[in-house]
């Protein structure tokens, strides 16, 4: 890895091209073992860079647009007034919204432009998906209008009113008062409004935390501080027992693998079995997982049970470090701000407010939203995966996402039928890349997403599923449907429903491929309580090609590239079914 140019690839390039699928796969999951992405050391310097502009705007923004606040270097002064909280939060609603947040620049596999949240949903035209066309009225269609950039932009104004308007009630609450309710309650239903319109756009501004929080906002100000400490343990709690699964020790091993200060190659080999040969995580890899969960268990109890005092500050200073590791490792989706505002938030409400007593909260319908919203959804989107987003089920990071792999025609241009068909926030991800690089290594990058999910549990399902979905898959071009999303509709955060069959159809809509021409591969989450994932093949045109399921043992059992013929054993439970539990992989068939 050098600062300007990426990793060279660990073989040759003319030789490579040549090769299968499968073959093309594993020379880049070896290769990821030991050297992450490959990412230029200039990218990490950037994102560094963005961290502290995003940490110097923030607190210079709200301290000179604040009455009873003041500048940077009078920060210690007021940086613990309830209005600083309430500001920092709609701080993040906007960062991470306009698309400045999680999933931007390259680690994210957005290159130029670097963003696509607000270039896609200012643009009529663009995609929009959903979350219930067919019971909400006045939602169905794929189409962003003029209203639905109305709405987005309606978002934005009254977060930047509330950012930098005054605070009120200063003589009830002290200080520079608090934010505005009415601003409050409007931002919250303009988001509303466009979540009924666009899920993407809505799961964008991270409704789970600082939405629940906006709405913590609106209750009297000295409810505030414990029911924003309950917002911050819960998401600690359900991001910690969503990690109790078979897939979280991959997740270690390929983070681990990218973080940019560790360049021992020693160390990161010893987070595999036997690397190159194989790449189940190792022994070591396990215990590193656990032992994260553990800490991200034990130290919020710590915190929420501590009232302040020694112990209490401990638990402070761990949680700190923990947050300052995960954002060292720089993942790939990159949710740096929001460990940012999880130290903030620990420090300031577990260290500042850390001796205000859970009592203090008592409004019974606060009691009953953060009940709902912080218990009653996560359980239900852990039992029902295909129902609820991970996002709002808690289930960060933890290797249990849906995830989609999509297939184009080689012989009849259906991906730059795609790339020019579509109206879009960027070019596709691979065009994006032969404006810095080759187009061999636009190739090879592209094919490295392939290999960081291949590492993961369900992508070893996804390779053996390709060879049902097609008669022969090296007539097409397979890619990763996280970035595809991200091109075509604004953003994309490790969530497979945003590019799944609602994005299938939409696409099809538009572009009317025939059958053979676009086939895309679905796989749900796993379940909290089974231990199988469902799967689902689909031809653009024709619709439904089978579905069924996967047993996650099997995922384990394999290393990321499988076997040449890509013989994986499934379950089929729709059209198809008498090949249940078949392990040779039976061709789909491409219509004629």
């Amino acid at each position: 890895m050098g600062f300007i140019n990426p990793t060279p690839p660990p073989f040759d390039v003319q030789e490579w091209k040549k090769k299968p699928h499968l073959e093309r796969v594993k020379p880049l999951a070896q290769d990821w073992a030991v050297n992450g992405f490959g990412t230029p050391y200039a990218i990490y310097l950037l994102y560094i860079l963005k961290l502290v502009g995003f940490t110097a705007g923030a607190f210079a923004i709200i301290g000179s647009s604040t009455p009873g606040l003041g500048g940077l270097g009078d920060l210690g002064d007021w940086w613990t007034q309830p209005i600083v909280w309430q500001k920092f939060v709609v701080w993040m609603i906007l960062w991470e919204i306009i698309g400045l947040g999680s999933s931007s620049m390259p680690l994210s596999f957005r290159f130029l432009p670097p963003i696509g949240n607000s270039l896609a949903w200012l643009r009529p035209g663009t995609i929009r998906l959903p979350p219930w066309p067919d019971k909400v009225p006045g939602t169905k269609g794929s189409t962003r209008t003029i209203f639905d950039v109305a709405l987005y932009a309606g978002v934005l104004v009254t977060g930047f009113y509330l950012l930098f308007s005054d605070g009120t009630d200063v003589a009830q609450v002290g200080g520079a008062g608090r934010l505005n309710t009415t601003g409050i309650v409007v931002m919250l239903a303009l988001l509303i409004a466009l979540g009924l319109r666009d899920k993407v756009s809505y799961l964008s501004s991270r409704p789970e935390l600082y939405g629940l929080l906006l709405v913590v906002f609106l209750f009297p100000i000295d409810q505030m501080i414990v029911a924003s400490q309950f917002v911050l343990f819960f998401i600690w709690m359900g991001a910690a027992s969503s990690k109790l699964n078979h897939h979280f020790p991959n997740v270690v091993a390929v983070m681990v693998s990218n973080t940019p200060w560790n360049r021992s190659k020693t160390i990161k080999k010893r987070l595999y079995k036997n690397h190159p040969e194989d790449l189940r995580p190792s022994r070591e890899a396990v215990m590193f997982a656990h032992l994260g969960t553990v800490i991200e268990y034990a130290l919020p109890l710590v915190l929420i049970a501590s009232s302040g005092g020694t112990i209490g500050k401990i638990a402070v200073i761990g949680m700190i470090i923990f947050h300052v590791h995960i954002t060292s490792t720089f993942p790939l989706a990159v949710p740096l701000e929001w460990n940012l505002f999880m130290i903030f938030g620990t420090v300031l409400l577990f260290g500042h407010y850390g001796e205000v007593p859970l009592s203090t909260l008592d409004n019974p319908l606060l009691i009953l939203i953060l009940l709902v919203s912080l218990v009653a959804i996560p359980v239900l989107g852990n039992l029902r995966p295909d129902k609820i987003s991970f996002l709002p089920s808690m289930r960060y990071y933890a290797g249990n996402w849906a995830t989609s792999q999509w297939l184009f025609r080689n012989d009849v241009g259906a991906e730059e039928t795609f790339d020019k068909g579509i109206v879009k926030s960027s070019p596709v991800v691979k065009k994006q890349l032969t404006t810095l690089y080759d187009e061999d290594m636009a190739e090879i990058f592209m094919t490295k997403a392939l290999a960081f999910r291949a590492l993961h549990n369900q992508g070893r399902a996804l390779n053996g599923l390709l060879f049902r979905a097609v008669d022969e898959l090296e007539d097409y071009t397979v890619r990763e449907g996280e970035f595809l999303a991200g091109a075509a509709i604004g953003w994309n955060f490790g969530d497979g429903h945003f590019h799944g069959k609602q994005l299938l159809d939409a696409v099809q809509e538009r572009l009317h491929y025939k059958p053979g021409e676009l086939r895309i591969v679905t796989m749900e989450s796993q379940p909290a309580h089974v231990q199988t994932q469902q799967y689902q093949i689909w031809d653009a045109a024709t619709g439904l090609i089978e579905e069924g399921y996967v047993n996650v043992r099997d995922m384990m059992d394999r290393q990321p590239w499988l076997d040449p013929t890509g013989a994986f054993p499934v379950h089929v439970t729709g059209p198809g079914a008498p090949r249940d539990g078949t392990t040779a992989p039976p061709r789909a068939g491409v219509p004629a």
